[in-house]
């Protein structure tokens, strides 16, 4: 029998499944809507084909979620990164909008998948070894990996095409098979190190027979308890916000950047370099979270508050930057966005016992793809209608909704105080 983990090895392996996990991501980011565009695809095809990922992701999330609670994490988890694997692949032959949008929807099932599954994981296993423990400290650590991963990735995303460039715009198809590779390295080590946590489960199609039924079960239980705290329905709230703020960068980001360097290519790899300092930025932004929550006394609704407001200035202020500006208010949202992660996150887990963390945890990502599915179907319009300025200025109006939703950040505490935090504010739960 393997030796128990401890609450600082199971953190060694949530932050480094993290990285690898976002890896692919990053290197997929600067080139999926320039490869579209070059393909054929109007901004509004691309926002049809985003909504696609959006409305799989947000079918599935419960159901997923339900399943890893019911399953375990590690099989939910190596499911999705083999789903993930065969989108990437799709994306790389797509010449249509409807071979990008199964790409997309096959992207989204893999999204649903693995949404929760690994920090519910983590925080079971930590919980495990040390009953007291505070997982404030890893969730923030796990953001910067997320960030360092989703750095790396994007400068090798952005540069890859222009290094191996030959003046053709299908050059931009040669990140998304390195992370398709990356995909498959990372299905290995989520075998190799999310051991199973609590009383074993029987594996294969016997875990499926015994665990399938109780999906309905979990997922009831889940929305019943969201519908009770009022907690949770604001920290949804925020998510679904957050949600349509992130559909809007990313769609526009590229295009704005492309229209600005007048190159495809040359717009890959400068925007591949604008999210690369984005992301190292969120990072750092994760690590800055409990000395932010300290600064602002203990008070989530303060900090998360403050940091929602400095992320909407730097958003609305993008239409009237150049490229290296753009880099630099791209990395202060990312900053402020991500230092206020980990306190919702936190708050979150407060609010909810082992058998539904997962399921809790993909209700959030449900409201983020909610979110994103109406940022990408009504974003497009807008921008065709008004133009592109009034796409960020409304992703800058829905951060200041944000703002004023943190404001009533709290709660008279009524589910099971998460250790090391302050329970006259309560604490809090997301990324993306």
């Amino acid at each position: 029998m393997s030796r128990p983990l401890t609450a600082r090895t199971a953190t060694r392996r949530y932050v480094g499944l993290t990285a690898l996990r976002w890896l692919p991501v990053g290197l997929s980011t600067p080139v999926t809507v320039l490869l579209a565009s070059a393909r054929g695809l109007s901004p509004a095809d691309i926002g049809v084909v985003l909504a696609v990922y959006s409305v799989v992701t947000l079918l599935l999330e419960l159901p997923t979620g339900g399943l890893a609670d019911a399953l375990g994490h590690r099989l939910v988890l190596a499911l999705a990164g083999l789903v993930t694997t065969a989108g990437l692949l799709l994306l790389v032959v797509a010449d249509s909008t409807a071979a990008f949008a199964l790409a997309w929807a096959l992207q989204g099932v893999g999204r649903a998948l693995d949404s929760g599954p690994l920090e519910a994981w983590y925080v079971e296993a930590v919980r495990a070894a040390d009953p007291d423990a505070d997982v404030t400290r890893g969730l923030s650590r796990a953001g910067a990996a997320d960030g360092a991963g989703l750095c790396l990735g994007a400068v090798l995303g952005g540069l890859l095409p222009l290094l191996a460039g030959d003046g053709s715009s299908e050059v931009l198809a040669l990140p998304l098979l390195v992370a398709a590779a990356l995909a498959l390295v990372s299905v290995v080590a989520v075998a190799a190190l999310v051991v199973p946590v609590g009383a074993p489960r029987s594996s294969g199609a016997a875990a499926l027979r015994a665990g399938l039924p109780e999906v309905p079960v979990v997922v009831r239980a889940t929305v019943g308890l969201v519908a009770r705290d009022r907690v949770l329905r604001r920290l949804l709230g925020i998510s679904l916000l957050v949600g349509a703020v992130l559909t809007t960068l990313e769609l526009l980001g590229p295009l704005h950047v492309a229209e600005l360097t007048g190159s495809r290519t040359e717009g890959a790899a400068v925007f591949g370099v604008v999210m690369a300092v984005s992301y190292a930025a969120a990072g750092l932004g994760a690590l800055l979270a409990p000395a932010v929550q300290r600064l602002a006394r203990g008070s989530v609704a303060a900090a998360t508050t403050g940091l929602a407001v400095l992320g909407a200035l730097a958003v609305a202020a993008v239409t009237v930057a150049g490229p290296l500006a753009l880099g630099g208010l791209f990395a202060v949202f990312h900053v402020a966005n991500a230092a206020a992660w980990p306190l919702w996150k936190q708050l979150l887990h407060g609010q909810v016992t082992g058998g539904q963390r997962a399921t809790t945890l993909s209700a959030s990502s449900l409201a983020l793809m909610v979110g994103a599915l109406g940022g990408s179907l009504l974003v497009p319009r807008l921008v065709e209608a008004v133009g592109p300025p009034a796409g960020f200025r409304a992703a800058a109006v829905a951060l200041l909704l944000v703002a004023l939703v943190s404001l009533r950040l709290r709660p008279r505490h009524s589910g099971p105080q998460t250790p090391g935090t302050p329970a006259a504010t309560g604490v809090a739960a997301g990324h993306g």
